[in-house]
């Protein structure tokens, strides 16, 4: 059974930057999929990034395009996500996702494995 402990969640300013981390146990992390999605209050999850592990290809949605990257060290069994230039918009709970398919994809549905969340806040 995967399971996927998310950190790094806080209370920023708006401009600013903050790293997530996401620890994943009980697979071959080399043969997971790593997504990142969000959710704000009364909206639903939404696609931010993920990062396939077939040959590393990284998918961004637009609103997040250019201020985060997604990235991950399969030595440590870790996923980052660097998000810099941190809007109000952005503040939501961020959640890692995994899956054994080999390429990124946008779709929730689309992930077997969940963490349980942490939270941004970006205070304008």
């Amino acid at each position: 059974q995967v399971q996927l402990v998310e950190s790094g969640g806080r209370l920023v300013q708006a401009g600013g930057s903050l790293r997530l981390s996401c620890a994943a146990s009980g697979h071959t992390f080399t043969r997971l999929t790593m997504g990142w999605f969000r959710q704000a209050p009364g909206m639903e999850r939404e696609f931010v990034t993920a990062i396939g592990w077939a040959n590393g290809a990284t998918d961004y949605a637009e609103s997040v395009r250019g201020r985060f990257t997604i990235s991950r060290d399969n030595y440590r069994e870790m996923v980052y996500l660097q998000m810099s230039s941190l809007k109000a918009e952005d503040t939501a709970v961020y959640y890692c996702a995994a899956d054994t398919a080999p390429t990124p994809d946008r779709g929730p549905a689309n992930y077997a494995y969940w963490g349980r969340g942490t939270q941004v806040t970006v205070s304008s």
